[in-house]
């Protein structure tokens, strides 16, 4: 099963629940190294992991966000303000003010595992 990040670059990975645990569309929130994660299952297959908290807000909401797409895409829009963000990277289609931090993911042995340490969007940021 393909994961949502294409290159997985995390040394470390902790096993959050079996990939069966989950709804196809539906956010549930983990709790990854003191960090609390949304994770999402699309209905192709494809695992995602990002930071539970809104960036808009600050509130801990997004594994309760609306899932969907844009266009080949996958996205999850905040459920508070709606601010919608690439599953992948993070980007905010609706604000350049908001980035939602992403995490390394994959699905061993149908574990769903989420890479420990920095966020995807954290390590993007400091790559220069």
């Amino acid at each position: 099963m393909a994961s949502g990040q294409t290159i997985e670059t995390a040394t470390e990975w902790m096993s959050v629940c079996a990939v069966d645990q989950l709804e196809p569309l539906w956010g549930e929130a983990a709790l990854v190294d003191g960090e609390q994660v949304a994770i999402v299952l699309m209905p192709d297959g494809r695992v995602y992991a990002v930071a539970n908290r809104d960036p808009a807000t600050g509130a801990f909401v997004m594994s309760r966000g609306i899932v969907g797409s844009r266009g080949d895409r996958h996205t999850i829009a905040s459920p508070l303000h709606k601010q919608v963000y690439d599953l992948e990277t993070g980007e905010c289609f609706t604000s350049d003010d908001y980035t939602l931090p992403t995490f390394d993911v994959r699905v061993t042995d149908g574990v769903v595992q989420v890479g420990l340490g920095r966020s995807l969007a954290d390590r993007d940021s400091n790559a220069a």
